[in-house]
């Protein structure tokens, strides 16, 4: 076994550089046997592994093929090449995943890796509000189920929910299922918008006062917000935008110290690639995505371990309302 571990440390030691700044050497040494299966899994079984931003650095930049928000994933689905992807993220998104590539093989590594937004609303809460709101096209986040997506006109994703609500010409759309997404695309659009009262379990944590009180304590410092953050915490911040945007806004600024109000291991991902910032992290994890490990994406590769399978009546219009999206 420690011929194994020196073997595979050697091997991932490139990999390792990249990141040595947010992962010390001693927990590096934990990963690397993880990493180096995986990396050989991959090549062997014709796989990629898809990681949203929110996932640990070790993953994020250590066994992951292509990585970002929700809509680059979307987009990046369809050009896959592999016979196998594994989703390290959440399970819509390895739904949205299968839905664009019904004839390949998704993966999640631990099916309880869900979303509380997701779980907020119901394929019959869609038919339901649609019956209330008659002629309103249905504008849906990703973060939902297929089935919810199957009952939806279109689809969006917090870097692109205001591009998608005015393309559709029309006064009056709904919104569904982040409450707080929607209030923040109303405040930049004339288009009158009637949200859900769905949260993210992170993002709702913050509050107008954190903002107030990271400038206290860290003078100088650029505040960035997701748009799942409540209004009164955009309102406070200095840019707010997707988890893609808040990583260009750093990219293009350098701002001296910054803080992402998101999840927590965004932080560490943005910053293996921006040395010359300091980052300060008030941080809320997601329970979700940290379900994801190095250890269940080895077993998945392993074991084909959780298979993603859609009804094919759900997927058909499901995948309509993502490909509307993707079209813009």
């Amino acid at each position: 076994m420690a011929a194994t571990s020196s073997g595979a440390l050697a091997r991932t030691a490139p990999l390792y550089d990249r990141v040595k700044r947010v992962i010390p050497p001693f927990e590096w040494a934990t990963f690397a046997d993880d990493v180096d299966a995986i990396l050989d899994l991959k090549r062997k079984r014709n796989a990629v592994v898809l990681a949203h931003n929110y996932q640990t650095p070790e993953i994020f930049h250590g066994v992951a093929d292509i990585v970002g928000d929700s809509l680059a994933l979307a987009r990046e689905a369809t050009k896959v090449d592999a016979d196998i992807i594994v989703l390290a993220g959440v399970h819509f998104m390895a739904e949205t995943a299968k839905l664009l590539n019904p004839e390949k093989t998704v993966l999640i590594p631990d099916l309880a890796a869900g979303c509380s937004l997701a779980e907020s609303i119901t394929a019959a809460d869609v038919r339901l509000m649609r019956e209330r709101h008659p002629g309103a096209p249905i504008v849906t986040y990703v973060n939902t189920s297929a089935a919810v997506k199957a009952e939806s006109d279109i689809c969006c994703t917090s870097g692109n929910a205001l591009a998608v609500v005015q393309s559709l010409g029309v006064e009056h759309v709904i919104m569904l299922p982040d409450e707080y997404l929607a209030q923040n695309i109303a405040a930049q659009t004339k288009v009158k918008i009637t949200a859900w009262k769905g949260h993210c379990e992170v993002h709702e944590l913050f509050n107008a006062e954190d903002v107030r009180q990271l400038r206290e304590n860290h003078p100088g410092v650029t505040i960035l917000a997701h748009p799942e953050c409540p209004p009164e915490v955009v309102a406070e911040a200095d840019f707010s935008g997707s988890t893609a945007a808040m990583s260009g806004f750093v990219g293009k600024e350098h701002p001296a110290r910054v803080v992402l109000l998101t999840e927590c291991s965004m932080s560490d991902n943005v910053a293996v690639l921006h040395p010359d910032v300091e980052f300060i992290r008030p941080c809320n994890l997601c329970p979700h995505m940290k379900r994801i490990t190095l250890k269940n994406i080895r077993h998945a590769l392993e074991t084909n371990e959780h298979e993603v399978t859609i009804d094919p009546e759900i997927a058909e219009r499901a995948r309509r309302s993502v490909e509307r999206m993707l079209a813009l």
